[in-house]
């Protein structure tokens, strides 16, 4: 019996079933309540802004929408952060339209907060000075902590993430490998603007934020 199993009973049978494809499921575990859902996003802001501050101060981009507003600041010279809600207004009108209205409004949300988040570690935490490695590898994983915590509690960062959750429930591709492609071609196109060091130590950040969703956040295993 797994620990799912004896923390969640049933009378009715387990709480883990095999799909006819060999998926897990879990019809009979209970959903998250109002407070699970405002801890993990907690939770989960925390963990994505840590990880952002990190790479903003190891001077790395990442992918996803920070990564957006970054190369349209580099392409347009204005500052990045009205480009974030500017850009992240398609993406999560579309989340409204294809993840549920719940779902579209708690990224939005979440996209402010995250804000907030980086804006008040910048003042309550100083860091002199960081390795590259340390700042790539250590950034993207907490910030793919916490798309991954988000992403359990019907949220996300908006930008591509919203769209490669949908491609997930959709057509069951795994979420990281999806937005593994899209960082791909943002990198490419963030290359002929940044320099070569840089965007490689970035990429390894990239690579760090998506090998968690790849190891963790696949369907059927978890709820949410």
């Amino acid at each position: 019996m797994s620990l799912l199993q004896r923390r969640y009973p049933s009378a009715t049978g387990p709480a883990l079933s095999t799909s006819a494809s060999g998926a897990m499921t879990t019809d009979n575990v209970p959903p998250h309540n109002a407070a699970d859902d405002a801890y993990g996003l907690f939770i989960g802001i925390l963990f994505a802004a840590m990880g952002i501050s990190l790479l903003a101060r190891g001077g790395m981009i990442t992918g996803g929408i920070a990564g957006m507003a970054l190369l349209g600041s580099l392409i347009s010279g204005y500052a990045p952060a009205p480009l974030v809600p500017l850009i992240n207004i398609p993406f999560i009108l579309f989340s409204c339209c294809a993840m549920g209205k719940t779902f579209g409004l708690k990224s939005a949300l979440v996209s402010v907060a995250i804000g907030v988040a980086v804006s008040a570690i910048s003042h309550s935490l100083e860091v002199s000075s960081i390795d590259n490695g340390f700042a790539a590898i250590a950034g993207g994983t907490f910030l793919g902590m916490g798309i991954l915590c988000l992403a359990r509690h019907n949220a996300s960062m908006g930008g591509t993430s919203a769209l490669t959750l949908w491609i997930q429930r959709r057509y069951g591709i795994n979420a990281g490998k999806t937005q593994l492609a899209f960082d791909l071609l943002l990198f490419c196109m963030a290359a002929a603007w940044l320099p070569l060091a840089k965007t490689l130590w970035s990429a390894l950040g990239t690579l760090a934020m998506n090998a968690m969703l790849i190891a963790w956040h696949k369907p059927g295993r978890y709820r949410g």
